[in-house]
């Protein structure tokens, strides 16, 4: 049941040499990895106006260009760097290439950790937009966005292909709409026609007090906006995924990202302040202009069920980012090897599997308030563009290819606006949160330096001796042990493998009852008469620790260097007949793989 469930939710296997087929395109790759960046424009603004309060719209077209202005600048970067490295993996590498290995693993914390609050707040800000439409789904709008995420997961461990055939129409379909509104929006604008946001009363008597808007707040919220940014790394960890040249097909994917992103921004930042729209719980800024723009036509509620469909599949560039982020360190050793096996589907199902379970437990201990999480945004992304960037400076430096000054300098300027962004965000940000990325971050360092230290220590410790040459190989001295419950049919198939088996043998039976063991030893007597029977009792009821202790003592006392255990367990014809039986032979044999010089042969026999 469960496989054919798989192959339902998941697909068929997909055979390795299909690698090659499962790249994706120009659009395609506009698809899977730039969602999150394009989704960043429905809440880019209103966490600038969150910030600044009341008072803030004066300051809302400045502060849109300079976030324009840095992303120019991070996306005219990192086409070189996706040129440089077409292998993907984008900081990590560059860090690790060009700074080292404490570097990269800074960088590498920084991304999983922006990969996950991405899939947090996207989703969030997604269900945000159609609870601003449908304010009756407000108490189920926690419960929506984790639905969200699993249904994202689902898609994802398709494929590449089936995620970018999936979610390239809503995505070009949100920017068509999107395009639309500014351009409608300025058009009304210029003929007088353009009303402006009805607010509630609160917000509308709190605009019409005097706000000091100080220096230190207006950092803050350039900080807030330059959420717009995140998304842009995930392209260069995902060379990989797109058709060769996969590094001038994900330079293009840059550029044209920068010039929609750039456009929608500045066109929405204007609009925000022509309608006067200001920041407030029960709507979103985008809604407030569309409602102005379009009114209450359809129109009006294509743009929210776009912008909350974008919104949601941002969370897509995070499930394609971070896997292939995590199968990086993981084959580099700073994450556990799972992450970098290839699931059915071509893809680090590992990865996707382990971004969703995170992502649902923030959402849920968060509330699935944008707000609350925004604060811990940007640090991580800031982070891993400043290494970047900074590791591309050292690259050019050391190779001095053609034009090195050149591309040394732009991504000398890119390195250095990200740091200084990277430090307004942390210090403005800090006691909102962001302290938590700021400790997060180290401690992943050190937790990758303790995985990569372990098998580091277990290479050296299983490499093999070459001075002891065949002695290594030698046969060990070995005992068989049948476990033994009661005299069945059972038995007499685990008998049966048992005599396959080189090197003396027993059958060891535990007493976990005080009853008569007379009947047992007799029908052993008559169907086994070579083999003995061990039976041990146990007072307590305990059936792993006499077998355990047993096993200790032969290896111990008798000097066996390895004993086999064969554990017999019957199947069921019915997958619900297997929920009423206890399943004693598959805990015994998860506790015994723990027990050294022990291997378990799970002997299973059909009825």
């Amino acid at each position: 049941m469960w496989g054919t469930a798989r192959r339902i939710i998941i697909g068929a296997p997909l055979a390795t040499q299909r690698m090659h087929l499962e790249r994706v395109g120009i659009l395609g790759g506009l698809a899977v990895f730039a969602s999150d960046a394009l989704s960043s424009v429905a809440y880019g603004t209103e966490e600038i106006l969150y910030v600044l309060g009341a008072g803030g719209l004066p300051y809302i077209i400045p502060l849109g260009a300079a976030v324009v202005i840095l992303l120019s600048i991070v996306a005219t970067s990192y086409r070189q760097t996706v040129m440089e490295y077409p292998s993907g993996g984008g900081a990590y590498v560059v860090a690790r290439e060009n700074l080292g290995v404490t570097a990269s693993r800074v960088a590498g914390a920084a991304l999983l950790t922006d990969y996950v609050l991405t899939v947090a707040v996207s989703v969030s800000a997604g269900i945000a937009a159609i609870t601003s439409a449908w304010p009756g789904l407000l108490p189920l709008k926690v419960w929506l966005a984790l639905g969200a995420v699993l249904l994202i997961m689902v898609v994802n461990l398709r494929g590449v292909r089936e995620s970018a055939g999936a979610f390239a129409g809503p995505v070009y379909a949100f920017v068509f709409t999107m395009l639309a509104l500014v351009v409608a929006g300025l058009w009304k604008a210029s003929r007088g026609e353009l009303g402006l946001a009805v607010v509630p009363p609160s917000v509308t008597a709190a605009a019409a007090a005097p706000t000091a808007v100080s220096f230190f707040l207006v950092l803050r919220a350039f900080s807030s906006g330059c959420a717009t940014l995140t998304g842009v790394e995930a392209v260069a960890n995902g060379v990989q995924a797109f058709r060769q040249p996969s590094g001038r097909n994900a330079a293009r994917v840059l550029a044209i990202l920068a010039a929609m992103l750039g456009t929608m921004t500045m066109g929405i930042a204007v609009l925000a302040r022509l309608v006067q729209a200001h920041a407030h719980p029960d709507e979103t800024v985008v809604s407030q202009i569309g409602r102005q723009v379009f009114g209450t036509s359809a129109l009006y509620f294509v743009l929210q069920v776009l912008t909350a469909v974008i919104l949601i599949l941002a969370a897509n560039t995070s499930f394609a980012g971070f896997p292939r982020l995590a199968a990086f360190m993981a084959e580099d050793g700073n994450l556990p090897r799972q992450f970098a096996n290839l699931g059915d589907r071509l893809v680090y199902s590992n990865g996707i599997i382990a971004l969703a379970v995170v992502a649902c437990a923030l959402i849920a201990g968060f509330g699935g308030e944008v707000t609350r999480l925004i604060p811990l945004y940007a640090v991580g992304v800031f982070t891993a563009f400043t290494l970047s960037q900074t590791g591309m400076v050292r690259h050019w430096t050391s190779n001095r290819a053609p034009g090195w000054r050149l591309k040394s300098l732009v991504n000398g300027v890119g390195a250095t606006v990200t740091g200084i962004v990277l430090l307004v965000v942390a210090v403005s940000k800090f006691t909102q949160g962001a302290w938590i990325v700021v400790v997060v971050v180290p401690s992943f360092v050190l937790v990758f330096r303790a995985i990569h230290s372990h098998y580091e220590d277990l290479t050296r410790r299983l490499a093999l001796d070459p001075q002891a040459g065949v002695e290594q190989t030698r046969a060990p001295s070995s005992l068989n042990l049948l476990l033994v419950a009661k005299m069945d049919r059972g038995t007499l198939e685990g008998l049966r493998c048992l005599k396959t088996l080189k090197g003396p043998s027993r059958a060891l039976h535990i007493g976990i009852a005080d009853h008569d063991h007379a009947p047992l030893l007799e029908a052993w007597r008559r169907y086994e008469p070579e083999i003995p029977l061990v039976i041990i009792p146990s007072p307590y009821r305990n059936l792993v620790q006499p077998i355990t202790d047993y096993i200790n003592k032969a290896r111990d006392e008798e000097g066996f260097e390895t004993i086999k255990v064969v554990i017999p367990e019957f199947i069921v014809e019915r997958w619900w007949e297997s929920l009423l039986h206890n399943h004693s032979a598959l805990w015994l044999q998860l506790i015994l793989r723990y027990v050294p010089g022990v291997t378990t042969v799970h002997m299973r026999y059909r009825i």
